[in-house]
C-alpha cells in the first residue's frame, strides 16, 4: 500500500452502541487502525447516517488524535459511503487503496465496498480493503454472508493486524518500533474482538 491509501469509517454513531453485535469490540478495533493512520500518515474520512436525527460519531472512536489527518466528517442520508462529497476527496487525494471500517457489513459497508469497485476505471482505485474485526452490524449472522459476498466481489478482507503488517511492509524502517507498539498494546483487545466478531468469516 503506498501514500495513496485512504481510511474510511462509516457510521460509528453512539446511538448505536446497544444495537450492533459487539459494538464496543469495533470501536476497540477501530482506534487501533487510527494509530495505524497516524503513524503511517495516512487521511482518514468519517461519514454519519442522518446526524441530524441519530447523533454524532461516538466520542470512544479517538478521531482528535489524528489532527489534520481527520481530513472531514461527512453527513449522508445514502447508504454508500461513495457520495459526491467522498468522490470529490478521493480524487484530490490521488487514492489508490481504500481501507474501510464501520457498521453495518451487510448494508453501508457492502453498498461502499461494491460501487467503489464497480466505478474503480473511474476513481482510479485498485484495492479496497475490509477490517473484518472492525465491522459489524445489528445482527450477527448477516456480517460472514456480507464479507462473503465482497470477497467474491473482489475485495480483500483482511483483520486490523494483516492490514497493519502490509501498512509497515518492513520491520527494518524507523516507524517498525512504535508499529511494534501497538500491535502489543492492542494485543489482549485484537484476541478479543477477533473471537467475538469472526467465529465465521464464510458460508
Amino acid at each position: 500500500m503506498a501514500s495513496t491509501t485512504l481510511f474510511l469509517l462509516c457510521d460509528l454513531q453512539s446511538i448505536f452502541r446497544t444495537a450492533i453485535h459487539e459494538y464496543h469490540h469495533v470501536v476497540a478495533t477501530t482506534n487501533k487502525m487510527l494509530k495505524f493512520a497516524k503513524l503511517f500518515e495516512y487521511p482518514v474520512i468519517v461519514t454519519t447516517q442522518n446526524a441530524k436525527a441519530l447523533g454524532p460519531i461516538d466520542p470512544q472512536v479517538d478521531l482528535a488524535s489524528l489532527g489534520i489527518l481527520h481530513r472531514q466528517t461527512i453527513d449522508k442520508t445514502l447508504f454508500s459511503m461513495f457520495i459526491p462529497e467522498i468522490q470529490a476527496l478521493v480524487s484530490e487525494l490521488g487514492t489508490r487503496t481504500v481501507v474501510l471500517m464501520g457498521i453495518e457489513s451487510h448494508i453501508c459497508i457492502l453498498q461502499t465496498a461494491l460501487e467503489l469497485l464497480s466505478q474503480s476505471s473511474i476513481n482510479k482505485i485498485s484495492e479496497v480493503y475490509v477490517v473484518a474485526d472492525a465491522v459489524s452490524s445489528c445482527n450477527a449472522f448477516e456480517v460472514p454472508i456480507a464479507l462473503d459476498a465482497m470477497r467474491h466481489a473482489g475485495v480483500k478482507v483482511l483483520t486490523s493486524e494483516s492490514i497493519g503488517f502490509l501498512l509497515m511492509r518492513d520491520a527494518s524502517l524507523p516507524s517498525f518500533r512504535e508499529f511494534a507498539r501497538i500491535i502489543k498494546e492492542s494485543k489482549g483487545s485484537t484476541k478479543a474482538a477477533g473471537e467475538a466478531l469472526l467465529q465465521r468469516t464464510s458460508l
